[in-house]
């Protein structure tokens, strides 16, 4: 039977993938506008939170908006209903829409924007080009007994623990003797009230992210037998994964230019892009960053990147790259468009088994026209 379930439960799922704590100071992440605190039965995904976005959502019944860019992102001294901006916070409050914005945050997250586009590229083995954090790792050690040691296994290995470079599900098992004694208000699954029980136990080791641990908990505690679960989290100094901006990695073959600026119009759905360089170069190492990336073309060529694609690059900067002997593409702010089916993709599953329907703006937001 499916089920209902509130705005907040959708967005907690949302956030084990891109929490609120990785975009930048200067961002504005989060609820925007309305409650999280109310059922959805429609889920709308967007890059902008435009007029005509919101008339689209209202069309469709749709409860929830996340998008990509905030709609609010610089403070408002008044809200004038005749204004542009005040038109869209009417007709949302107005129709009872709530907005979240996802934005630096999923950008940096593993899997987010400049992830989709590097895949939509056919770039591989990607690696973060302006690492912000080293991702902090714990060894979770929990405590079984064996008829359930495998259960419990696949379960937080399904969730993602036990990565280490391209191997999943790695951990660690060990036999031994758990004892304990069940008391008074206790309903133990194995033993009786107020006598010492001996257990054939498994001790399970494996690896996990902070941004796991709470999740990682839950799911032990829906599989795991014992209404009280004994497990240790223990903080690693072994270096995770580098946190940050934009991505760097390979082709699969060397390209020349011009091909691969035919390549990135035909994935990348855009009519027309900018690019400097020789067009007859062959390039294999390529940058990615989603959005205005300008600022890390220093970056792009200490990775030693042949070519960097990012969004509005300016006049001097571009030239500048240009004489340094870095390859420009400028496709547009608007390839982040990707991330509507990426962010579809994540919490299709999570609303399999409910009455919550994700939907894909199809409304168009790019403010350019190219003839």
């Amino acid at each position: 039977m499916s089920k209902d379930i509130l705005a907040s439960e959708l967005i907690n799922y949302f956030e084990q993938w891109a929490p609120k704590n990785l975009a930048y100071d200067w961002d504005n992440v989060g609820l925007q506008v309305g409650t999280l605190n109310k059922p959805v039965n429609k889920v709308m995904v967007t890059l902008d939170v435009m007029e005509s976005v919101v008339d689209e959502a209202i069309e469709k019944d749709v409860d929830l908006i996340i998008a990509h860019h905030p709609v609010l992102f610089k403070s408002l001294k008044q809200i004038n209903i005749d204004d542009p901006k005040g038109k869209i916070l009417l007709k949302l409050l107005k129709h009872d829409i709530t907005v979240y914005a996802a934005h630096t945050n999923l950008d940096i997250v593993d899997g987010g924007v400049s992830d989709m586009l590097a895949k939509r590229l056919g770039v591989h083995n990607t690696e973060v080009l302006v690492s912000s954090e080293t991702e902090q790792l714990f060894k979770l050690v929990v405590y079984v007994p064996e008829t359930h040691a495998e259960q419990l296994k696949q379960a937080i290995g399904n969730a993602g623990t036990g990565h280490i470079g391209n191997y999943s599900h790695c951990s660690f098992q060990t036999q031994g003797i758990g004892s304990f004694k069940p008391l008074e208000g206790a309903d133990p699954f194995i033993g009786n009230k107020g006598k010492l029980e001996i257990v054939k136990e498994a001790k399970v080791e494996t690896l996990i992210t902070k941004k796991q641990v709470n999740s990682i908990l839950s799911i032990i505690r829906e599989v795991h037998p014992y209404e009280e679960v004994a497990y240790d989290l223990l903080r690693l100094e072994n270096k995770g994964n580098n946190i940050g901006v934009g991505r760097v990695g390979v082709l699969k073959n060397k390209v020349k230019l011009k091909a691969f600026c035919d390549h990135v119009k035909e994935k990348l759905d855009v009519p027309t892009l900018r690019v400097t360089g020789d067009l007859n170069q062959e390039i294999q190492r390529v940058a990615i960053l989603g959005g205005s990336g300008e600022d890390y073309i220093q970056a792009a060529i200490k990775a030693r990147a042949d070519v960097y694609l990012t969004g509005d690059l300016t006049f001097h900067d571009a030239q500048d790259a240009w004489q340094m002997g870095l390859n420009l593409i400028d496709p547009g702010h608007h390839v982040e468009k990707v991330m509507k089916q990426g962010v579809k993709d994540y919490l299709d599953p999570f609303v399999k088994d409910t009455n919550v329907e994700v939907l894909i703006s199809s409304s168009n937001t790019e403010p350019f026209q190219f003839l």
